[in-house]
């Protein structure tokens, strides 16, 4: 079985449903003969051709637009927008069109497209490069939103992407494109959207996390002593829809709760799963549910790591919430 690293597993996901399907088409800023900025699409040109894979403008609002047409006229297209920061001129494309194309034509004209987009901090890209703007998305019906942590889950999940019948915004983690690898089966296989993963189980606190940060909860479990107190780990791995039955699960045997997201804070995701678990376990609670997130403040370049989550911080949440 092969070992990839997360571009890898994307690059091999795309080539296998283009070669299965050929409606697929892919399209964004240097996807083509350059391979894109990270190299996700390199190879895709060369072997399914210009009107397959196609170079577009610097224009985000015309990659989604054009893509939307294409959907609906029965293309499934997969646009990358090539740093998720660059995304918000296309956001009314996103959330005024492409969301409500299925619901407000009664089913008939469903928008089937997979947006990828890399997200978040980790490489010094500093203010522009660096934001994890999935709240935003979340907030929108008719989008589903999945973020992979592991080359087996970028793959199985976006070949589950490009096959469904609804918008699925596909944000990827850049901080570990390379630097998480693991063993990927070769050929097809597919992972449930809306399936969360347990990757640790425990009885002591419930930590969910999704993206790079379920990296950065395993290195505060394995090297800062947090698992001490026997955490079960859980990767989200799809923010909508979102597994709350395996959440609450968890919850209700640990009775305590740490949230890791980069993101600011304020209103980030972490907010939402805070609310969902008041609302329906609040009475399993132990301790108060803890986040340990991004800062208030603009992203910044030259205080990176102190900005993101790190495995001392949240180690000590974890700590504080289970002797609380």
């Amino acid at each position: 079985m092969p070992v990839y690293n997360i571009i890898q597993a994307v690059n091999d996901a795309l080539r296998i449903e283009m070669r299965k399907n050929g409606n697929i088409v892919v399209l964004g800023e240097d996807v083509g003969n350059f391979g894109g900025v990270f190299r996700a699409t390199s190879g895709l040109q060369e072997e399914f051709g210009k009107e397959r894979v196609m170079d577009t403008p610097l224009a985000e609002a015309g990659i989604i637009g054009s893509a939307i047409g294409m959907a609906l006229y029965g293309l499934r297209p997969v646009a990358e927008i090539q740093f998720s920061d660059f995304i918000f001129p296309a956001f009314d494309q996103i959330v005024n069109e492409l969301a409500k194309f299925r619901y407000r034509s009664g089913g008939e004209y469903p928008a089937p497209m997979v947006i990828r987009t890399p997200y978040g901090g980790g490489i010094r890209g500093g203010h522009y490069h660096s934001q994890s703007p999935e709240a935003y998305f979340a907030h929108t019906p008719g989008l589903k939103i999945v973020i992979p942590s592991s080359p087996y889950d970028a793959k199985g999940l976006l070949l589950s992407a490009m096959r469904e019948e609804d918008p699925i915004l596909f944000m990827e983690p850049k901080r570990i494109y390379r630097a998480a690898r693991g063993e990927v089966p070769e050929g097809e296989y597919t992972i449930p959207i809306g399936q969360a993963k347990v990757v640790r189980p425990g009885k002591g606190v419930t930590v969910l996390c999704y993206g790079a940060m379920l990296h950065t909860v395993l290195e505060a479990v394995e090297k800062q002593g947090a698992g001490d107190f026997d955490p079960e780990v859980i990767d989200l791995r799809t923010l909508v829809p979102l597994d709350t039955e395996t959440i609450l699960e968890s919850v209700r045997k640990t009775g305590r709760v740490v949230i890791v997201y980069e993101a600011p804070k304020t209103c980030g995701f972490g907010a939402e799963l805070s609310a969902i678990i008041a609302e329906k376990a609040l009475l399993h609670l132990e301790a108060p549910i803890a986040r340990v997130a991004g800062l208030d403040t603009p992203f910044p370049y030259t205080l990176e790591m102190e900005y993101l989550p790190s495995p001392e911080r949240v180690a000590k949440a974890i700590a504080e919430t289970a002797r609380f």
